[in-house]
């Protein structure tokens, strides 16, 4: 059979990554991994960096909080962990989620990575970007950590990871960005960690309050072995979730992003999944390693198709084209139906957008200002 041709921006990692559907070699007898519900999902070995299985995997969506984890990534080593650092009024006032930082009061750098690793704070996120030499140079290192790395389906917006004109990544980044941040032992240690005592406001008589802040990770709580990492919700990102399990000496790293089932138990049906019969698969794919694939693969040439109006087929694509697709306007927040089109961003979702249009042409986009 002749060989597929493939888009290389979409195959970083190997040629089958470039795939929009289920890519898994498995022997006769070894059964399909169990079903997700979801538009792109990754499984690896954490260790080997071989691609076990995937979906979508190069498929560009919105991070949600899982961003954070490049936001650790590349702040871990700028921010000093027994520094203290004063909060802001700007930090406090973050939009969505906040662990409840006050303005003139003063965090160590480590209370700080807690915060935004284990309770996802927004006001976390922006205090460390302030600590590690301001938002644009935050946002602008994070960029180029994801170049280093391999990312090239990811873009930095916020380092809260709320959502963002232009920003993006994919399963397949986020894998590469959890990877590496598993390297860092401080940040194994915050992703691991169920329960702090956070410094709240003074009580009586001048004495320090706190108050408990927790990991939201549930598959912490739930799955035996689950060493992190970082999970993530907007109303138009969905549920987004990087996560690395070990057990009897295998790690394996799953990603997931537009996820719609709340519950932690798809996430352990993958993993039970993946610890009985994952050495028995051929892989798909590898995770790049750091520095490798520092420059995005040469762009064929290509031409530009409209997107098709909702209810009409999608037209014919020669290999190549490229999709002309909405932009994430400002200001505003496209969520979707469990049914809905998934929010490409940029000229990652080739081959993707063309597949969900024509799949999902009849099915409705609602627009919302919530994030979380």
């Amino acid at each position: 059979m002749p060989r597929e041709t493939v888009d290389p921006r979409l195959s970083v990692g190997g040629e089958r990554l470039a795939s929009m559907g289920v890519v898994v070699d498995l022997p006769p007898g070894v059964p399909a991994p169990p079903a997700l519900r979801n538009v792109s999902w990754l499984l690896a070995d954490l260790d080997t960096g071989e691609v076990i299985a995937a979906k979508a995997a190069h498929a560009r969506l919105l991070p949600a909080s899982t961003l954070k984890t490049l936001t650790a990534l590349t702040l871990i080593p700028r921010v000093d962990a027994r520094r203290s650092y004063t909060a802001t009024a700007a930090d406090a006032n973050a939009d969505g989620t906040r662990v409840g930082l006050l303005p003139g009061q003063s965090y160590t750098g480590s209370q700080l990575f807690s915060a935004l690793l284990m309770a996802s704070g927004n006001d976390a996120a922006y205090a460390l970007a302030r600590a590690g030499g301001g938002l644009p140079a935050t946002l602008s290192a994070m960029n180029e950590q994801a170049r280093f790395l391999g990312a090239h389906d990811t873009v930095a917006k916020d380092p809260s990871g709320l959502d963002a004109p232009g920003q993006s990544s994919s399963a397949y980044d986020l894998a590469l960005i959890g990877r590496a941040a598993m390297q860092l032992p401080e940040f194994r240690a915050y992703v691991t960690t169920r329960q702090i005592a956070f410094p709240g406001r003074p009580g009586k008589g001048g004495k320090r309050s706190t108050y408990v802040v927790s990991n939201h990770n549930r598959l912490l709580y739930n799955y035996e072995g689950t060493i992190g990492i970082k999970n993530g919700y907007t109303s138009a990102a969905k549920r987004t979730f990087i996560s690395a399990v070990s057990r009897g000496g295998k790690r394996y790293i799953l990603t997931e992003m537009h996820g719609l089932d709340p519950s932690w138990r798809a996430q352990a049906a993958m993993y039970d999944w993946a610890f009985r019969y994952g050495e028995r698969a051929t892989p798909v794919g590898s995770l790049v390693e750091p520095g490798t694939v520092t420059e995005p693969p040469a762009l064929p040439s290509a031409t530009t198709a409209a997107v098709p109006a909702p209810g009409s087929p999608a037209p014919p694509q020669a290999a190549g084209d490229v999709v002309a697709l909405p932009a994430l306007r400002s200001g505003s927040r496209w969520a979707l139906s469990e049914a809905g089109l998934a929010p490409w961003v940029g000229f990652g979702g080739l081959g993707a957008a063309v597949l969900l249009v024509g799949v999902f042409a009849t099915r409705a986009i609602t627009r919302t200002t919530r994030r979380h």
